[in-house]
């Protein structure tokens, strides 16, 4: 959960813990309103997207199922995108740190809900669905693959089906089996000795397999929660029955998050986040190489061959936007992680960027003390929660699973 410095405080909005209430009478306007703005019934239809020209197509939808779960794409033969995106936790997995055929220095994102993203990975360094899909492949730690091998893998193994989506394979008869720009220094050798046209065809066949996992990562949505059964009831101004009957501490933990606490200030709209990024002052974690977060993230999205103003996007001129729009000051997004979904949270700990928090009562902790930054500047200041709100805030948290 996610306070920011500038909070609006509304006393009056605020019911005591374990205040008795009809729960129609127990919000103002103002917070039926927000509550509507939280629901999932608010979330808009999902928005085409001109860079990807599989998305929808079912074809590809399906191959790229078939691709996220098949652990062949891996170096050692036993890594899937499932490994580390389980179906059982919003597709995610419950380690601190993300594990494929290493071990990785940030925790594992949840993909439910994923294409109505605008960034990917904590510091936003992709900016398509698809270019996430591909980061991982040729990551040493995660799958551990090449261009070069993942094209071949593709021809040899799923030709027809890829030509029916895409038209003809490229020939790669002149390509060698194991070649990329990362890596090791072998395959960087044999990327670099390559003709162009092969790096480009190599390249193009690589991209689709991006665009084929994110069509079918398009169809991983959020699951109805308590509280969007709650916000319904009020929406229809009858009394919420059944698990959507909210007890006083839940709907004090709720008055908290959008009053004095200001959460929704980041964990706002039905995906309770605001797809920014922010520096809370979370601890970095002991032997883990120095994380900038943003800052690093920008200068690998400028640098990226296949980000939205690359020559692999099926986009119309103008559609992306200039580098000039992300201009951020340095010490605005030093140490600046994106703000994760409170959607199914309580269901998986740990929590933050690298694991930090083993539970919702120690998140819930971290933002009421708001200790310093080590580094930058955090954007919180102390909530000053008694033991009885900071329980009832968790209670809420709860009701998004």
């Amino acid at each position: 959960m996610k306070a920011a410095t500038a909070s609006l405080v509304v006393f009056w909005l605020t019911l005591p813990v374990g205040a008795p209430a009809c729960a129609q009478e127990t919000f103002t306007p103002v917070e039926r309103f927000q509550i509507q703005s939280l629901s999932l019934a608010a979330l808009p239809p999902l928005a085409p997207d001109p860079t990807n020209e599989a998305i929808g197509d079912p074809t590809a939808m399906a191959l790229g199922a078939t691709l996220f779960f098949d652990r062949r794409m891996s170096r050692n033969g036993e890594v899937a995108c499932s490994t580390c995106h389980q179906i059982g936790s919003h597709f995610q997995d419950g380690l601190a740190l993300g594990h494929g055929i290493g071990t990785m220095n940030r925790r594992t994102q949840p993909l439910a809900g994923v294409a109505w993203q605008r960034w990917f990975f904590w510091d936003g360094r992709k900016d398509s669905l698809w270019s996430q899909a591909l980061g991982p492949l040729e990551k040493p730690q995660e799958h551990g693959l090449t261009r070069a091998w993942v094209a071949h893998f593709i021809a040899e193994n799923f030709r027809d089906r890829y030509e029916r989506i895409f038209g003809p394979m490229p020939d790669l008869s002149t390509v060698p089996p194991d070649a990329g720009p990362f890596t090791s220094e072998a395959y960087r050798q044999a990327w670099r000795d390559m003709k162009e046209a092969d790096r480009h065809a190599v390249n193009r066949v690589f991209v689709n397999v991006g665009k084929m996992i994110a069509a079918f990562e398009t169809s991983l949505t959020f699951s109805e929660s308590r509280f969007d059964r709650f916000a319904r009831a009020l929406e229809e101004d009858s009394a919420p029955e059944g698990d959507a009957n909210f007890s006083d501490q839940e709907i004090a933990g709720l008055k908290l998050f959008l009053g004095r606490g200001n959460c929704d200030s980041c964990h706002s709209g039905p995906r309770f986040t605001d797809d920014g990024f922010h520096n809370t002052g979370v601890p970095p974690v002991a032997g883990l190489p120095a994380d900038r977060g943003r800052r690093d993230g920008l200068i690998q999205l400028f640098e990226d061959e296949f980000n939205c103003r690359g020559g692999f996007n099926a986009a119309p001129a103008g559609y992306c936007p200039p580098q000039e729009a992300f201009d951020m000051s340095l010490r605005q997004i030093n140490r600046a992680f994106k703000t994760p979904s409170l959607r199914g949270s309580g269901l998986r700990p740990p929590y933050m960027h690298a694991g930090q928090f083993a539970s919702l009562e120690r998140v819930v902790d971290h933002y009421n003390q708001a200790p310093p930054a080590g580094v930058g500047r955090t954007e919180i200041a102390p909530l000053n929660l008694t033991a009885e709100e900071r329980q009832a805030l968790i209670a809420f948290l709860r009701t998004l699973d």
